[in-house]
């Protein structure tokens, strides 16, 4: 595990500093403040870019790897639902054990939900399924892994952490999530990378094998980047 976080020290250096900026904030805001601090700065180009941006912590991104990795490695598209399942399940579980309300049903309790400014287009989950969340766990599981695909890149280590940072602020403005649901999520997903990585690289790379090839067209499947 060690190993992972040394060979991708870019993205690890960005995920400690969001993990102590998130536990201050935390410690200091109230239940509902990031969310109300959205309300009252939204802006037309926001609304259109998180209700996009979110979107990618769905199954559509998973489609879209599996496709791309089809013609790098038949290992890393089989991986990538195996994170995707992996991450499903998890916060599947924790949600139903937790069983806390989500943001519009805790805002219609406290009878404030009328002086929340929503964003036209999106449908609002009223359940008690909001810790941890699943959008977030996702987007920082298939990120995470990806940028430890590509160890060697940095830069794209990074590219890959602030795309999952993003989704999961999406699900506080687009009033999903609070703050602590992301925060958790965020740490889980990249729990569930390092594990499945780490478990993969316990079976050698072997060119003679059918996983380890590809449809690329050339002859010799490309070396693990």
């Amino acid at each position: 595990m060690l190993e992972i976080i040394k060979t991708n020290h870019s993205f690890f250096i960005a995920f400690l500093i969001f993990i102590i900026i998130g536990g201050v904030a935390l410690f200091n805001i109230e239940q509902g403040e990031a969310i109300l601090f959205f309300s009252d700065n939204r802006f037309s180009f926001g609304n259109y870019f998180f209700r996009f941006f979110t979107k990618l912590g769905e199954e559509p991104i998973y489609i879209l790897l599996v496709t791309i990795f089809l013609f790098m490695r038949f290992r890393y598209a089989i991986l990538i639902p195996i994170v995707g399942v992996v991450s499903l399940v998890t916060s599947f579980g924790l949600k139903m054990y937790f069983s806390h309300d989500r943001p519009f049903r805790f805002f219609t309790k406290n009878e404030y939900i009328d002086q929340i400014n929503l964003v036209e287009g999106v449908d609002l989950y009223s359940g008690m399924t909001s810790f941890p969340s699943g959008h977030t766990m996702s987007a920082f599981a298939v990120c995470s892994f990806v940028a430890f695909l590509f160890s060697k890149k940095q830069n794209f280590g990074l590219l890959m952490f602030f795309c999952a940072l993003l989704i999961g602020i999406s699900r506080i403005y687009l009033v999903q999530h609070f703050l602590k649901d992301v925060y958790l999520g965020a740490i889980l997903g990249v729990l569930v990378a390092m594990i499945v990585y780490w478990i993969q690289i316990k079976f050698p790379y072997n060119e003679a094998k059918w996983i380890d090839r590809s449809f690329s067209l050339e002859t010799k499947p490309k070396d693990k980047a």
